[in-house]
């Protein structure tokens, strides 16, 4: 999922840090040691051997820049998904803080994950992930106010297909509406929202930080709006045939009427 413009930096960036280290050394060997020591016939592979030496440190260094850079990305990466403390936090994230939360989510479940840098909000593929010879494609949506449609769904449908994915995950840090739900249900379609990435998330946090959210995370889950993500307030009926029985109301009442009815 390359674009037409990345460089060879770009993508040592996006790897472990190791990976740029050895293929720092790897070259420096070579074009020091492994290339003057060969017989060429041929007089412009022997000037080039000839002057291998010389450009071996420089080319070496160069390929080292990305080890560093990629080593601190993988180090907020990591700081920045142990620090979410549930759903609330990780709606305050930025679109490309969510592509970035889901992506190291994915490598802690054993994932190989392709980040597809700069393409923006809403541009299609965001991450591609492998494991156990499978492809699957990723589309993250930071969407607080408003339900993820079908459109978006029917979209990357076309684009599994295209790609010849094994399947696809839409996730938000908010709500799918009933219909994108219907298109996708008998469709190698993951639909992942709010409450659910929240979860994720907890599973896969280091078990210092999961042990001081897990309890109150899994409340928050249960007590979620289906309809529009908000929390639900408990409410004890006074009077009436239900006088004394427990209900939530959504916290965003009386824009959202949703009701839920607690037994006992």
């Amino acid at each position: 999922m390359a674009r037409k413009n990345e460089t060879i930096l770009n993508l040592l960036a996006q790897t472990p840090w190791w990976v740029s280290v050895i293929l720092s050394i790897t070259t420096y060997v070579v074009l020091k040691f492994i290339v003057p020591a060969i017989n060429f016939q041929n007089w412009v592979l022997k000037v080039i051997a000839g002057a291998a030496p010389q450009v071996a440190i420089i080319l070496a260094l160069v390929l080292f820049i990305p080890a560093p850079i990629s080593f601190f990305n993988s180090l907020r990466k990591r700081k920045l998904l142990d620090k979410q403390k549930g759903l609330n936090s990780i709606k305050s994230l930025s679109w490309k803080e969510l592509e970035e939360l889901v992506a190291e989510a994915y490598r802690r479940k054993g994932y190989s994950v392709i980040e597809n840098y700069g393409i923006g909000p809403d541009g299609g593929v965001d991450l591609v992930l492998k494991k156990d010879g499978n492809l699957f494609l990723v589309q993250c949506k930071q969407w607080r106010s408003y339900k993820v449609d079908v459109r978006v769904v029917r979209e990357m449908y076309g684009v599994m297909t295209a790609k010849q994915a094994n399947g696809v995950m839409i996730i938000t840090s908010g709500l799918f509406t009933q219909e994108a739900k219907n298109f996708a249900a008998d469709k190698p379609i993951d639909l992942v929202e709010g409450n659910q990435l929240a979860v994720l998330i907890g599973t896969v946090q280091s078990k210092q930080v999961y042990s001081l959210i897990e309890i109150n995370e899994t409340q928050k889950t249960i007590n979620l709006c289906p309809d529009c993500g908000g929390e639900l307030v408990l409410r004890v009926a006074r009077h009436g045939i239900n006088a004394g029985n427990k209900f939530g109301v959504c916290s965003n009442f009386p824009k959202c009427k949703y009701t839920k009815t607690y037994a006992g």
